[in-house]
Parts: structure tokens; C-alpha cells; sequence
């Protein structure tokens, strides 16, 4: 991860899906325990959202240089971020954590086994490891393909990562509305989404994804979460 530099450009528009940031919120915030590390901080508009008084300590971990630069300029951030430079490798295995978490990360990382592996070491007994990431393959784009995307999830692909020291405790795809804008920009072959794109997703589709998601069981989504408990 040594001069790792970030392809995509996309993270200044989805700073402004606050409905969707705070829908995942919501299903993900029993399993953030107090001391929480965020592989792949980015800008920190995911940080803003997810950090709250619950926490005694977050870890921002972001390999990107320019980003560790942003972060330490954000201004909003909480108080108890600690923005740390590097990958996984970069933090000790003596130090463990209550919850870690990956925002739309992990379809960034090529060899994605090997980092939920390295990942669970760093875990506590009782710990959770959180997993949100773009859902179907049929549905990777050139916007996939533009941001660094090296696949997309569905439940198999999903299980197949749990090691044996991890119980899968809750898997379900969520923004089953998502899924018209995503099979769009797929049939468009657009390498990015325009700003009235994201407003009209999280504006209006979010919230509609938000009652129906429960009523279609979470079988459906853009987007698929996995957590894991650690024995």
C-alpha cells in the first residue's frame, strides 16, 4: 500500500447522499462497539456520520496521502478520530478493536480473503467486522471499472470470505430501489454519475428503498451488507 494513490473522483458527489449514509447508519450502528477502526477513511463524510458520542475511539485508516491530507483538514470531524496513514499492515496485532469497518471499501482491495483475514486478527472475541459493498456482477460498469472496482458481491461470493474465526451474524442486500439507477448507469455505460444523478438517489429512492427494503425481506439491493462476529 506504499504510494497508494485513489483512481476515483466520486467521493465529492457521494459526500452528499446523507439519506443513504444514514440508512446504513441505522441497520449497522448496534455493531460499532466503543473502539472502532474505518479501513479506508477516504474524505471522512462516512466518518461524520457513523462516529458518535457511543465511541471512545475511531480509527480513520486511509493509504492515500491527498486523503490523510483532507482528513486532517476536515474540520467536522469528532474529536476522538484518529487519522492514521497505511493499510492494515500498518497496525500492530497487539492492538485489537471492538468494530471493524468497511464503507464501500473492501471491492477496492484485489486479494479481499487476504484482507478479511488480516482484518479478524485485529478483531476482539465478541468483536464485529462490518462489510458494505456494491451488490450483483452482472451489474459492473465502466463507473466500476473507473473508480478502482476489482468485483462485485452477492451472497456467495460474500460467505465465501468468512475464515473460521468469524460467525456470519447478518447478510442482506439493502436499496432495492438503488437497483434501477445502478442497472441504468450499467445499460449507459457512464464512467460516473452526474450530481442530479445522486441527488435524484438519495432524494427520492433512498427513502422509498427505506419501506420497501423490509417488505421484499432484503432480497433485493444495489448494495450488499455483511457482519461478522468474532468467537
Amino acid at each position: 500500500m506504499e504510494n497508494y494513490s485513489y483512481v476515483g473522483s466520486e467521493l465529492e458527489l457521494f459526500r452528499l447522499a446523507r439519506n443513504w449514509k444514514n440508512y446504513y447508519h441505522r441497520i449497522i450502528y448496534s455493531y460499532l462497539g466503543e473502539n472502532v477502526l474505518e479501513v479506508g477513511a477516504g474524505i471522512g463524510s462516512t466518518t461524520k456520520i457513523l462516529c458518535s458520542q457511543n465511541q471512545q475511539k475511531w480509527v480513520c485508516l486511509e493509504p492515500d496521502e491527498l486523503m490523510i491530507d483532507m482528513l486532517k483538514s476536515e474540520k467536522n470531524l469528532p474529536q476522538i478520530c484518529e487519522i492514521k496513514h497505511g493499510s492494515l499492515a500498518n497496525i500492530s496485532f497487539d492492538y485489537c478493536f471492538d468494530s471493524i469497518i468497511y464503507i464501500d471499501v473492501l471491492e477496492h482491495i484485489e486479494d479481499d480473503f487476504a484482507e478479511i483475514k488480516r482484518a479478524t486478527a485485529n478483531l476482539r472475541s465478541g468483536g464485529f467486522l462490518v462489510v458494505l459493498a456494491p451488490a450483483h456482477q452482472w451489474l459492473f460498469s465502466p463507473f466500476d471499472k473507473s473508480v478502482g472496482h476489482f468485483r462485485r458481491y452477492n451472497r456467495q461470493t460474500i460467505k465465501r470470505l468468512t475464515p473460521p474465526e468469524l460467525r456470519l451474524v447478518n447478510l442482506k442486500y439493502i436499496d432495492s430501489v438503488g437497483l434501477i439507477a445502478s442497472a441504468s448507469n450499467h445499460f449507459l455505460k457512464q464512467s460516473i454519475p452526474t450530481l442530479q444523478q445522486v441527488k435524484l438517489w438519495d432524494t427520492w429512492m433512498i427513502p422509498v428503498s427505506k419501506v420497501f427494503d423490509p417488505i421484499l425481506k432484503y432480497k433485493f439491493g444495489k448494495s450488499i451488507l455483511a457482519v461478522w462476529k468474532k468467537f
